[in-house]
């Protein structure tokens, strides 16, 4: 998740973490004090607030669940294509008037009084001549459509003979081109078409009827056209129109057969609007118009008005001449007509988006201005004219829209005018002043937008109110609560941004882009960061009008944001311009500028919100890709280094995209030396990432390191020659740890092996070079324990052999590589093994048998990959630790007795004598040694997603990164909206209720059984199972039947102890010679997963550990990066504090590690203060300030972690003379702190107390375990 997101929470319950209230029957032994003065702390209002607060669930996030890797968005959300790039436009226009006023035509019986009024005008009147009459009319009908387009030219055309309409329809086609043409054909003065589809004209003395066939008018017209048929049995026309257009494209496709090159005319994309159907007759009720049809089309606030009044009755007395004095214009939306008009197009937009299929919508309602405004009208038209017993008809067909519920809303919007209407007309003449009142109808349909957001878009349904909030935006008044439900809708994912763009939504927030209203900024960064998050193909339209100034200003520090999480809108605003960055050069080019660079640096010290800090880096990451200029602009403003010090930000998405931006800054062309000193110096700083805890930050580091390679390819291929050289002499002088301490004999070796003297000189190139420390680097990495990681360096380290092989050192190189392949398949007598490879080495003076017969594996023996000599000798030259510990018994160290003293006062005390060799030697030390063939035996967990790649592909490199895309999401995901595990309802949210409840009543009922716990005998079995292989390490869940139990191989068997059923067997995935040390559950309040903690130093866990099918690997990290034998071998310690978030990890190592599970990276080193090993660790889980450590040589030693590393250990304790087996202190009870030793002994300690409370002699043998009950006064070993 990202990382401003809330991290998944759980209000604890009852826990059993700290002490428990005392209930009534509470024994004796109850109510002692807690051990270490704790009582009265934990007893406080402080530690009480702390046991209520809210628990945090670890290795929870987004990045833990998706492993950085981002979605296949093609197979999520498909992109869907908002732009309409098949646009049109109705540039031509010729209006028909077939009227032929004064004379009837043979087939039309007309009623009597009958309608007369064409375009509002009778031409029955007897007030001048026909011909004027014909000009008015046609005059008005060019002004009724020109409320519908104005750039439309129109051309009218009263009474046209045969020959005129042809002349007309070719000239009209001619002057469109490829653009629409409108046809409006009014029939009232001619005979019906026929039921062929032919329509009517004069002949040129208008003595006769001349039909018209269809076939002839599409050859005059082509396509794509308007038909507009106001005319009885115009259906006639729809049914035989497809007829011809298929008799034209057969006679298309023929023509060009016969000639390819034939300049042909297109008959397809035709609209048909038809008046009624094929047998219908048009309405005669003289009270409307004649031309009903039309009047809908091209004035439809009139003659709703008009059909309004007519149907009902209403209190004040309006005749129909008082409509056409009803205030205002079209375009005034604050007057009563501009209003009813606004109204009525957020109707009928809503009524075709609820019922048309969304390719028919986005073709009739947002491909062209006057076909969206017809038919707009035409869904009135439909209504009003089945009143009168007629069907329009179109092609393409329309479902019924007539009984649509919206419908109501303009009756009462309607009702509403003109109930005001007699008032108004009042105050127009002169009366009384009256205030308009204005409709509700707008914030009516936003409240209902609000409701359906606040039930979540069940199903993922549209929102029926959606195309009303595109018509709010152009409203002052009502914008602002507009833009922040349409953000809120936004905020539903990717499929709402697709559809408010699809409705048409961009072309309003574009051109808001220019408001200067500082109340919008907020919500409008926020809407298109959302934007930009689903369609990138929004950066030219930012580049118009400079659109993206918008948020340039806002990402300035300086700059006001009226909202109070400011600092989250900067980061959206750095998204919208690392997104405008992305693979778009002009983008660049407008947003470089010192201040952008100033800007973003500033924006990384803001330690509250890491997704500022992250954007920030990313922002800088797509302005200079692939862009000297802002490259260089970077350097002068030294953006680099601010970017190499978030390696240890303590975000771990921050650090990754700090990464992402060093990577793309690699590569200015001119490689001068000051270039590549930079980018050397880039690469020395963020080699400390190798050991980040988060695998997604350690895949980017390889991505940086692939990028790396490759612009210095010659220098890795001498860095990866001498690697080899020094690996061969590690092979055949396993005793000298470097070079310097070689004999001179070694040399002399060279000519055995056909190594010249010029080799001898190469083998010093780049020693000591940030390129061999990036090459041991990147070898160690080959082993992580993280398999993409490991695949990911191996990929690298292949591809630099196989470069290395078909280089000028080619010869040298084979020569190297075969003496390797002979030393690796020899016995090795002669060479003492790697204690970083095998956790016995330094259990004795002398390897024992078992280890003197072990193959020895050589660099090339399986392949070109790392093995764990090379492996520790890498860790001594790049990490600073030893590449090998000679045995601390043997003579070297016997001898050094020069730092006594020192190490005296080090330690905090007077040195012991000194003790039997096997008092501070491991119980388990006489175990039998496993042979490699017993591990692996199970399945090993993979990541989700994880792939494996293919051996047989050839390496690439440098790799690409798909961190920028996977943060990307962030912003594709709801923010505004409860997690899903936290919504109330939820299938999450319900069983995380239950388990909480679940736990409860575990708690209530195991609590009251601790006072009979220290009585009672233990000696009734509860179950019995055979785990096939040795268990060394046993962990219960806390509330489930679940028993992790680990082998002493790699083997983690999952049991219902209660059923003593195995439910799963898995695989850790240790390498050879290493075991499993540590195995906890954690997050056991919810999901838990099981971490487990190994020899070789890798913390693991893994998720779904109770489904065979299921199990996966969260996470994956080397909690101790230089994990090699001390004294004795105690492999890895570990202790979980859940309430901290923090783990402890201790081992073969001279300090203790305090891991932050939040951050993912070690917070503090604190000095282990003794030559011995760590085996055991404990520590107060409350709190968490406190820990204990148990030693190899007896010693337990307390640490108190507010104090410095250095002066860390508070306390002491030497009574134990033996190795501690276990050191436990209890979450619960009286906070029991216990130890045992390795003879037996059992202590139990107050901290407060130099000598231990109690002394217990639990075997005379050798104890191997103990375990300690959290709460109960019990114990077994």
């Amino acid at each position: 998740m990202a990382p401003t997101a809330p991290r998944r929470q759980l209000v604890r319950a009852t826990t059993d973490i700290g002490p428990r209230t005392q209930s009534p029957q509470a024994s004796d032994e109850e109510s002692w004090e807690l051990r270490h003065g704790w009582e009265d702390q934990y007893n406080s209002e402080e530690y009480l607030s702390l046991l209520s607060s809210n628990f945090y669930m670890y290795f929870t996030d987004k990045r833990h669940e998706t492993g950085g890797k981002p979605k296949n968005e093609d197979h999520a959300h498909p992109s869907h294509d908002w732009r309409m790039r098949d646009r049109l436009k109705t540039v031509s226009a010729g209006l028909m008037l077939c009227l032929n006023i004064g004379v009837d035509p043979p087939d039309v019986v007309k009623t009597n009084p009958t309608a007369t009024l064409e375009c509002g005008i009778d031409p029955t009147a007897p007030t001048s001549a026909n011909t004027k009459v014909m000009e008015t009319i046609g005059k008005a009908l060019q002004v009724q459509y020109e409320t519908l387009s104005i750039r439309t030219r129109y051309k009218q055309y009263p009474d046209p003979s045969v020959d005129e309409t042809k002349r007309c329809c070719i000239t009209l086609r001619r002057n469109a081109r490829d653009e629409r043409v409108l046809f409006h054909y009014n029939g009232h003065g001619v005979p019906l078409p026929t039921s062929s589809g032919e329509v009517w004209y004069f002949n040129r003395t208008y003595t006769q009827y001349i039909p018209v066939s269809l076939y002839d008018l599409q050859s005059w017209l082509a396509g794509p056209s308007i038909y507009v048929l106001d005319v009885s049995h115009a259906g006639n026309v729809i049914l035989n129109f497809e007829r011809f257009v298929e008799k034209h494209d057969a006679e298309n496709a023929e023509a060009q057969l016969k000639d390819p090159a034939a300049q042909l005319q297109s008959y397809a994309d035709n609209i048909i609007l038809a008046a009624c159907g094929k047998s219908e007759t048009l309405p005669t009720n003289p009270d409307l118009p004649a031309d009903l049809f039309t009047s809908c089309l091209t004035a439809p606030v009139t003659i709703s008005l008009k059909c309004f009044l007519l149907e009902n009755q209403l209190p004040t007395e309006l005749s129909l001449k008082d409509l056409e004095k009803l205030p205002g214009r079209l375009q005034e939306r604050r007057t009563p007509h501009g209003e009813l008009n606004w109204i009525f197009t957020a109707i009928t937009d809503t009524i075709a988006w609820n019922i048309l299929p969304r390719s028919l919508f986005r073709k009739l309602f947002r491909q062209d201005l006057m076909v969206a405004a017809l038919f707009r009208n035409y869904l009135l038209s439909e209504r009003i004219m089945r009143a009168h017993n007629c069907h329009p008809m179109t092609q393409p067909a329309l479902p019924e829209t007539h009984n649509h519920p919206l419908w109501q809303a303009w009756d009462f919007a309607i009702e509403m005018v003109l109930t005001q209407l007699p008032a108004l007309i009042a105050s127009e003449e002169g009366g009384p002043r009256y205030e308009y009142v204005h409709s509700t109808f707008f914030s009516e349909q936003l409240t209902a937008f609000e409701i359906y957001l606040a039930q979540g878009a069940p199903e993922q349904k549209a929102p029926d109110q959606l195309p009303i909030v595109l018509q709010v935006l152009l409203s002052q008044v009502h914008r602002l609560r507009a833009l922040i439900l349409l953000s809120r809708f936004l905020d539903l994912g990717p499929w709402a941004v697709n559809l408010a763009l699809s409705i048409g939504i961009f072309p309003y927030v574009l051109k808001l882009l220019q408001s200067a209203a500082h109340e919008l900024k907020p919500v409008m960064i926020f809407i298109w960061a959302r934007i930009l998050a689903v369609d990138r193909s929004c950066q030219t339209d930012l580049l118009k009008d400079s659109g993206y100034q918008y948020f340039l200003t806002v990402l300035n520090p300086q700059a006001g944001i009226p909202v109070a999480n400011a600092s989250e809108h900067r980061a959206m605003s750095a998204f919208i311009i690392a997104m405008f960055c992305k693979d778009f050069h002009q983008g660049q080019v407008v947003s470089l500028s010192p201040e952008l660079f100033q800007a973003c640096i500033g924006h990384l010290q803001d330690s509250d919100n890491p997704l500022l800090r992250q954007w920030s880096c990313l922002c800088i990451s797509m302005l200079w890709k692939d862009f000297p200029e802002a490259k260089w602009a970077g350097i002068r403003a030294l953006a680099h280094q601010r970017l190499c010090e978030m390696a240890l930000d303590p975000v771990p998405e921050v650090r990754a995209a700090a990464l992402h931006a060093l990577t793309n800054f690699l590569g200015i062309p001119d490689l001068t030396e000051p270039v590549a000193q930079t980018e050397i110096s880039i690469a020395s700083t963020v080699m400390i990432m190798t050991s980040d805890g988060n695998s997604m930050v350690r895949m980017e580091l390889l991505v940086f390191f692939s990028t790396f390679v490759k612009r210095y390819e010659n220098k890795f291929l001498v860095a990866a020659y001498e690697e080899l050289v020094h690996e061969r002499e590690r092979l055949l002088h396993p005793s000298s740890d470097d070079d310097h301490n070689r004999p001179s004999s070694v040399f002399n070796d060279h000519a055995k092996h056909g190594q010249t003297v010029a080799d001898q000189d190469i083998e010093h190139v780049s020693r000591h070079s940030v390129h061999a420390s990036v090459w041991k680097h990147l070898l160690i990495m080959t082993v992580d324990p993280h398999p993409e990681v490991a695949h990911s360096a191996t990929a690298i380290s292949d591809y630099v052999h196989a470069k290395l092989l078909m280089s000028p050192l080619k010869v040298q190189a084979e020569s190297v590589m075969e003496d390797l392949l002979r030393l690796s398949r020899r016995p090795a007598l002669s060479r003492q093994p790697s204690r970083a490879s095998s956790p016995r080495a330094a259990q004795s003076p002398l390897p024992p048998a078992s280890q003197s017969q072990q193959k020895s594996e050589g660099y090339l023996s399986l392949g070109i990959k790392r093995t764990a000599s090379v492996a520790a000798a890498l860790k001594h030259l790049a990490l600073g630790g030893p590449a090998s510990t000679d045995n601390v018994d043997g003579p070297q160290k016997q001898n050094n007795l020069v730092v006594g003293n020192q190490q005296q006062q080090r330690l905090g005390g007077p040195l012991r004598p000194k003790a039997p060799a096997e008092w501070s030697r491991p119980p388990d030390e006489h175990d039998h040694t496993l042979s490699s063939m017993t591990y692996h035996k199970a399945q090993v967990p993979m990541p989700r997603g994880f792939k494996e790649t293919d051996a047989k592909d050839s390496p690439v490199i440098p790799f690409k990164s798909g961190f920028y895309d996977w943060s990307i999401e962030y912003f594709r995901e709801p923010q505004m909206k409860p997690n899903e595990p936290d919504e109330p309802g939820s299938d999450d949210y319900n069983s995380r209720l239950w388990r909480r409840e679940r736990n409860e009543k575990t708690l209530a009922m195991t609590q009251p059984l601790k006072t009979l716990a220290g009585t009672s005998r233990w000696d009734v079995a509860s179950g019995f199972f055979n785990n096939g292989s040795q268990p060394t390490k046993m962990c219960f869940h806390q509330f489930e039947d679940h028993l992790a139990v680990a082998d002493d191989r790699d083997s983690i068997c999952i049991w219902n102890w209660q059923q003593s059923e195995r439910i799963n067997r898995f695989s850790n995935g240790n390498p050879l010679s290493s075991k499993i040390n540590e195995v906890r559950f954690i997050n056991e309040d919810d999901q838990a997963l099981l971490m487990t903690g190994s020899s070789d130093g890798v913390i693991k866990l893994f998720r779904n550990h109770e489904s065979a099918k299921g199990v996966q690997m969260v996470s994956s990290f080397r909690g101790l990066t230089d994990l090699v034998p001390s004294n004795k071998n105690a492999g890895l310690v570990l202790d979980w504090q859940q309430g901290q978030g923090k783990l402890l990890v201790a081992g073969d190592v001279k300090v203790i590690r305090v891991w932050n599970a939040a951050t993912e990276i070690c917070t503090i080193e604190i000095p282990a203060r003794s030559g011995s090993c760590i085996t055991s660790l404990t520590s107060d889980q409350v709190a968490g300030n406190v820990f204990i450590g148990g030693y190899g040589d007896g010693a337990v030693r307390v640490f108190d972690q507010r104090l410095k590393p250095a002066e860390a250990m508070v306390k002491v304790w030497r009574q134990h003379k033996q190795w501690i087996t276990k050191v436990h202190m209890q979450r619960g009870g009286l906070r029991e702190l216990v130890s045992g030793s390795r003879n037996g002994e059992i202590k139990l300690w107050d901290m407060r107390i130099d000598e231990p409370l109690s002394n217990i002699t639990a075997t005379r043998d050798t104890l191997r375990t103990l375990s300690v009950h959290e709460h109960a006064p019990v114990l077994a070993s």
